[in-house]
């Protein structure tokens, strides 16, 4: 597949998912036209539509040194503008992680982070949030030289003390006296932590986020990377080099970091062994090249114990000299095209189905009720009209009668509201336990203590059972929680069962709050940190370091899935309650029609065929309502989006 093929694929995502945005606002629009907006649905639904506008599909980029991953980028994505556009020649390497994408509102430019901000105890997602923290270099888009030196500033390095290199992490005595140099006065180190590259480039219009990471020090060095970033992304590339197969380093990289990041997801990661061109023999001829070639991705895929499948021969600098000359016969050989077409179909194939699972799970529920109340307002607004007809043609005293009836059923309207306001009372008394389960403050204190314990641990071993302590105070108050949500889920149930066995509610299956991802999430954190913890690295550094590094990441982020949990079960508590209150709503919108409708007739203030015009309008109008909220589904539908009414 030809690059040009995959732009079309971004191009035709980027344009599903324009289309879904659109009909989930007219969705929106619907619910405000017919009533049945609330604020809490509201914000579900401007959420949903937030998240599709920003949306990106992140490729992640791994390997070690000098395995050719920026030149594959390059090939890959940038070859029409007939440079090297990233950084790439031998000897020179990208320094720091780099995050490519298009940021609309600032426009084009390089935003760079000093190194030593890895002393702080800040978080990178923080600093993302303060671009005077950035040295910022504008880009000329209409200039592809002066976008290429600017470029070469991510390769910048410096002389700095070795004390700061090594409190860098950028610096370590063992590996330094390996290679014959434990006393250096100076160390070389990378200028910048972290660049972030936007430019309007036609992919990343689309929505493609670029993230190079590089080298095995780097992810070792920025946990961020590993915990959060690599994780985020929809699919990782690994490359290794086709010379040598799976170095120690390689290995280590792709157990530590790479596998890790995405276990127990449905990440994607494609193995990429890169330089197959160094394999090009003359001599041995086309068969030899090819048994040479999958000689070694056998003896990579045991080694990594992954399918052969995954693994993807590619010659990126061939392939971007191909590009670059239009040789078709050159980009064939360099077999660039299987890789494209696992990247254009099976990635974006992927982040569409989490796309739509996601809407289905946050307005599906929604949707179901529309479609309930709406069918149920028609069934109503159809039998009202044929018993307003028999009284007009069958017999006028039939109206005192359905007086009394109406009566009886606006008694039982005001029983059914005192009965949910009771039954809500219940509700909202056993939610306020769960969200407040999972309150900042509970969790701040748990935080705070235990770093001052460990910040006055007099030994290494203290400091470490005061980590092991502080994830089993946070796992602890997980598991409060789950007892909680599991309450709270079998009261809204028989709350719902209550008012459709006791009332004839329509029976809709109420949303319940889950929290198995956050505890997956947790778990996968807690798993890191526990490696954390026993590493020989933590106990090589210093105490107030290591601290750091764990508050700045680890715990930032369980901080952060904490505080997701929170603002969910505020969310749902908020929500789970609204299709029952539309409903009485509703049935109190149709009593009151009738009984005012009978009056009317009884008092002979209308006559009946007056009646019968007024409710042939509304029926009228219902039928509109019933057929847009269908048109919208079946928009949905055609989208991907399965809802469980058919």
């Amino acid at each position: 597949m030809r690059n040009l093929e995959f732009k079309e694929q971004m191009r035709e995502y980027s344009q599903w998912r324009a289309k879904l945005i659109q009909t989930i606002d007219m969705y929106q629009q619907w619910r405000h036209r017919y009533g049945l907006q609330d604020t809490q649905s509201d914000n579900t639904i401007l959420n949903i539509l937030s998240g599709l506008k920003s949306d990106r599909i992140t490729l992640a980029f791994a390997a070690e040194f000098s395995r050719g991953k920026t030149e594959l980028i390059n090939a890959l994505f940038f070859a029409e503008t007939g440079l090297r556009l990233l950084p790439s020649s031998p000897g020179r390497t990208t320094m720091s992680p780099t995050e490519l994408f298009w940021d609309e509102q600032g426009g084009s430019y390089i935003r760079l982070l000093n190194i030593e901000s890895r002393l702080e105890d800040v978080s990178l997602v923080e600093l993302k949030q303060q671009p005077n923290r950035w040295k910022h270099i504008p880009l000329d888009c209409n200039s592809p030289a002066q976008m290429q030196e600017a470029f070469m500033e991510l390769m910048a390095t410096k002389p700095v003390e070795r004390e700061l290199a090594e409190k860098l992490g950028l610096w370590n005595k063992r590996e330094a006296a390996e290679q014959g140099n434990a006393n250096p006065d100076k160390v070389d180190i990378p200028c910048w932590r972290h660049a972030l590259i936007s430019f309007p480039h036609a992919l990343l219009k689309e929505g493609l986020a670029i993230l190079d990471t590089p080298g095995l020090n780097a992810l070792g060095t920025e946990p961020e990377l590993t915990l959060s970033m690599l994780p985020s992304a929809q699919a990782i590339v690994f490359l290794l080099a086709a010379d040598t197969g799976v170095t120690k380093s390689d290995l280590e990289m792709w157990r530590s970091h790479v596998f890790k990041a995405s276990s127990g997801s449905k990440q994607s990661v494609a193995v990429v062994m890169n330089k197959i061109d160094a394999m090009w023999d003359d001599l041995a001829g086309e068969k030899g090249y090819q048994n040479a070639i999958q000689s070694q991705i056998k003896s990579s895929a045991e080694t990594l114990k992954i399918n052969e499948k995954a693994i993807f021969p590619v010659s990126a600098k061939q392939a971007l000299l191909a590009k670059v000359k239009n040789d078709a016969d050159l980009l064939e050989r360099s077999r660039l095209a299987t890789l494209e077409n696992y990247l254009a179909n099976d990635i974006l194939k992927e982040r569409r189905t989490i796309l739509m699972n996601a809407i289905i799970r946050d307005i599906g529920f929604m949707v179901n009720e529309s479609l309930s109340l709406t069918d149920s307002s028609y069934s109503n607004s159809i039998s009202q009209l044929e018993e307003v007809k028999k009284i007009d043609f069958e017999n006028k005293d039939m109206t005192g009668k359905l007086l009394a009836e109406m009566r009886d059923k606006q008694n039982q309207y005001m029983a059914t509201v005192e009965n949910f306001q009771t039954s809500r009372q219940v509700f909202l008394t056993q939610a306020k336990m769960l969200v407040d389960s999972f309150a900042k403050e509970r969790i701040d204190e748990i935080v705070n203590r235990t770093r001052d314990d460990m910040a006055k641990s007099l030994t290494t071993y203290s400091m470490k059972q005061n980590i092991r302590k502080l994830f089993d105070e946070l796992r602890d108050l997980l598991q409060e929680s789950v007892d909680l949500t599991n309450e709270t889920r079998r009261l809204v149930k028989a709350i719902h069962k209550k008012f459709k066995d006791e009332y004839g509610f329509v029976e809709i299956e109420p949303q319940l709050f889950s929290i198995s991802t956050y505890q997956f999430e947790l778990e996968q954190v807690f798993t890191e940190g526990e490696a954390f913890r026993a590493s020989a690295k933590t106990t090589m550094t210093e105490q107030s370091i290591v601290i750091n590094k764990l508050y700045g990441t680890l715990i930032a982020k369980a901080q952060h899935i904490l505080k997701q949990a929170h603002d969910d079960a505020a969310t749902w508590s908020s929500n789970v309650m609204t299709p029952l209150m539309h409903q009485i709503k509703d049935y109190k919108k149709q009593i009151d029609g009738r009984l005012l409708m009978l009056r009317k007739i009884n008092d002979s203030k209308g006559n009946v065929a007056e009646s019968i015009a007024v409710l042939e309008v509304q029926l009228k109008q219902l039928r509109r309502q019933r057929e847009e909220l269908a048109m919208m589904i079946k928009l949905m539908r055609m989208e991907g989006l399965q809802f469980d009414n058919k």
